[in-house]
């Protein structure tokens, strides 16, 4: 899960643009995301490659939690 750092949740992140790349017009390549929190302002990038390196910037982080639902 991608969360803000500043604010220690996902639930106020939104994907304000994305971009997949493709190999060959198929097989997806790189995916790039940047984020915005509305409640913070504070803004990240996400991207990951076919060989899922992963590199994070700015205000958010990545997580191996899974969301909850009540």
């Amino acid at each position: 899960m991608i969360e803000c750092t500043n604010c220690e949740t996902a639930q106020f992140l939104q994907i304000v643009r994305s971009r997949v790349y493709f190999e060959d017009g198929e097989v997806i390549n790189e995916i790039s995301e940047r984020y915005e929190c509305t409640l913070c302002n504070a803004t990240g990038t996400y991207a990951r490659s076919d060989d899922n390196d992963v590199e994070v910037t700015g205000d958010i982080t990545v997580t191996t939690e899974r969301p909850k639902y009540a």
